[in-house]
């Protein structure tokens, strides 16, 4: 399926009339629709949502459903998509054309039972009789499956569910919402989507179906008695499912007041750092306490850094200190052998006397021990002074091992324990100095009156912020209360149920419902296996593709959890990574995989649409966008840029082999768009000539 045309009629910013022929098609399936910010590129994709949905839009994208709610309502949000200048004439009664028409062209659709080569879609707005009318011509003339079936229900049906067009119509850079649904009924939410687009949700569907019709048969076993009693749980039953619509409702505008306040907290941000003050209150006092705490390690660095120093001395020695290691290597060495030498000493002590006293034949013992007297005292004496001409220091044992710890210290790690604690004294010193500059400044600048109004503002804004986090999470409190209600009173009605008497012409029906409701219930948990595994590995496949950091995903996991289907990325320790400590451009990248993943499960034959197109991802994951992702992701890929920013020229380059046709999106004076087509080898080089970039 591609779209061969579309036609604006006084749609917004797009005045009179303003024809995209897209026919005919050649084997380059990519388009291209420039325009600067605010000419309409968002406007163009909001037409053909309104054209193909009407008043569904908001069950697209949650940003139509916000709209059509600050309007004040579908009729007012209407009036809202009429051009201002056709507005202002209505008003001022002149007769000009008061209506507004999206009209679509179809082409190469597969719809069965009905061979048709072209689908018009005209859906168009009257500001006289403020009525909406839709048409659809196959082939040029009406169809009565179209009539039969309702016109809204035939495109649903036929063309494209609305539950999956926000696959095909996006804006890239909000389409990381993927990424970052968290809650229940965010995950649901997806989950509908992703039943719908690979095929789950017919059965399931099938099974609503059968269980509604178990319900009727049993109903009508009811008797006169049992009524009134039915009635009252069926409204009981009802009573909790209303307010968990309602409070999800609630959880919804919550969550956009909690993003837009976010958005003008963080513009305020960036006006109080035009205005000098580069930091907020909040960071005032945080800086405070890391400029203490740097206080404190200084201490403690510069305590460490003196007792080194105390070594300073040794180190300078240098050569004097390695000659007294050396001597007391020696004495130690002398130390250690004088037991050996003590030993000798007392074997030639007994020689040398048993040499006198042979020599002198002394038989008196005074003379004998006058000879032993002098022979001890000068053998003493002799190894006195041999032992006393190699030792100059004389260190104990225990002096000797303290002197050897610094000096192999000295010699291996003081060198670097002395470089790393200077290391960390300087970048200390460095930090404490920005830190002190920052306060500071910021102490300086507090007299700004405008800094000042700003900040309170900004203070004001970040309170509502907390209060409605607050809110947020009394209102997932009270839906665990209220779902539990529910679950509660469905038991209770499902029991009491069991107490009517099914009539015989029922009972059949019963039974031959309750095998086919089983039956559609493995098969639904069979299918649900099967695209599982099958999606995991197209996801990983295009992961792979799409990623330039390796072993960053290493695997994909998708739990289903009842109705639930959510997606787990795994690094490779195989722990699950968190999506919303991605990057907006992980996310980003995160989300176009998912989408070309369930594209090619699907077998959906749809054109894309992509507003603001690589906006927020690096060089390399762009060119992978250019090179994997577009050429192959459909058969028509529709790219809504701003040049220069979305798409440079370079990547414009890149896109060229499989680009197709060229449009710019040009304003009046009179702040009015054209929709243009342009030569696609020279777009770059006219829009520079015309100062479009």
């Amino acid at each position: 399926m591609k779209i061969s045309k579309i036609i604006l009629d006084n749609f917004r910013i797009y005045k009179g009339s303003n024809t995209i022929s897209l026919a005919p098609f050649s084997k380059r399936n990519i388009t291209i629709i420039a325009g600067k910010n605010g000419f309409g590129k968002t406007t163009l994709l909001t037409s053909l949502i309104w054209a193909f949905y009407g008043k569904l839009m908001g069950q697209v994208e949650e940003k139509y459903r916000k709209d059509i709610k600050n309007a004040g309502g579908y009729s007012f949000y209407l009036e809202s998509l009429v051009n201002k200048d056709v507005r202002r004439s209505f008003s001022e009664k002149q007769n000009l054309d008061n209506s507004i028409s999206v009209e679509i062209e179809l082409k190469d659709l597969m719809i069965p039972t009905i061979p048709c080569e072209t689908i018009v879609i005209k859906r168009s707005y009257n500001l006289d009789s403020k009525k909406e009318e839709l048409s659809i011509l196959i082939d040029g003339i009406e169809n009565e499956l179209t009539k039969n079936v309702g016109y809204d229900l035939f495109i649903n049906d036929f063309i494209l569910p609305r539950e999956i067009a926000k696959f095909f119509f996006f804006d890239a850079e909000k389409i990381v919402s993927l990424a970052e649904a968290k809650s229940k009924e965010e995950l649901r939410s997806l989950s509908r989507a992703y039943s719908e687009v690979l095929g789950i949700k017919k059965y399931v569907d099938l099974k609503k179906n059968l269980e509604s019709l178990l319900t009727k048969l049993l109903r009508s076993g009811v008797s006169d008695s049992q009524k009134s009693k039915l009635e009252e749980l069926i409204l009981k039953e009802k009573e909790p499912q209303e307010l968990l619509n309602y409070n999800e409702e609630q959880q919804g505008d919550v969550k956009n007041e909690i993003n837009n306040y976010k958005l003008k907290s963080n513009q305020l941000q960036e006006k109080l750092i035009r205005e000098g003050n580069v930091i907020t209150l909040e960071e005032l006092v945080e800086f405070k306490t890391v400029r203490d705490t740097l206080k404190k390690e200084s201490v403690l660095i510069k305590s460490e850094l003196s007792n080194l120093l105390e070594f300073a001395p040794f180190v300078i020695a240098g050569k004097k200190l390695k000659e007294l290691k050396e001597q007391l290597d020696n004495e130690a060495q002398t130390n250690s052998l004088s037991s050996e030498s003590l030993r000798k000493g007392i074997e030639a002590f007994s020689e040398n006397i048993l040499k006198k006293l042979v020599e002198a034949k002394i038989a008196d013992k005074k003379t004998i021990k006058e000879v032993l007297s002098n022979s001890i005292k000068q053998q003493f004496d002799n190894s006195a002074i041999e032992e006393s001409n190699n030792i100059l220091n004389a260190f104990t044992e225990e002096q000797y091992r303290n002197f050897n710890a610094i000096y192999l210290n000295i010699k291996g790690a003081y060198v670097k324990q002395l470089n790393s604690i200077s290391q960390q004294e300087k970048n200390n010193r460095v930090l404490l100095s920005r830190v002190t500059k920052k306060i500071k400044e910021a102490e300086a600048r507090k007299d700004n009156h405008l800094a000042k109004k700003i900040r309170e503002e900004k203070i004001s804004i970040d309170t509502k912020v907390q209060d409605l986090n607050e809110r947020y999470t009394n209102l997932l409190i009270e839906q665990g209360r209220l779902n539990e209600s529910h679950s509660s009173n469905k038991r209770i009605l499902s029991e009491y149920e069991k107490n009517f008497k099914l009539l015989k012409t029922d009972k059949k029906k019963f039974e031959t419902t309750e095998k086919l409701l089983l039956k559609i219930n493995t098969l639904i948990t069979r299918i649900k296996e099967d695209k599982k595994y099958s999606l995991q590995k197209a996801l990983k496949l295009s992961l792979d593709k799409l990623m330039h950091k390796e072993s960053f995903i290493t695997d994909v996991k998708i739990n289903i959890d009842g109705d639930i289907m959510d997606v787990d990325l795994l690094d490779e320790n195989d722990e699950a990574i968190e999506k919303d400590t991605l990057s907006k451009g992980e996310q980003q990248l995160y989300a176009t995989a998912l989408l070309k993943a369930l594209v090619d499960e699907s077998g959906i034959k749809f054109p894309l649409f992509i507003d603001s197109p690589l906006q927020k991802f690096d060089k390399i994951h762009s060119e992978n966008i250019i090179k994997e992702f577009y050429p192959t992701i459909s058969e028509q890929v529709v790219l809504l840029p701003l040049l220069e920013k979305e798409l440079t020229e370079k990547e414009y380059a890149l896109i060229k082999p499989n680009l197709d046709k060229v449009f710019v999106i040009e304003n009046t004076i009179e702040n009015t768009s054209n929709i243009v087509a342009y030569d696609k080898n020279k777009l770059f080089k006219k829009l520079k000539t015309e100062s479009y970039v």
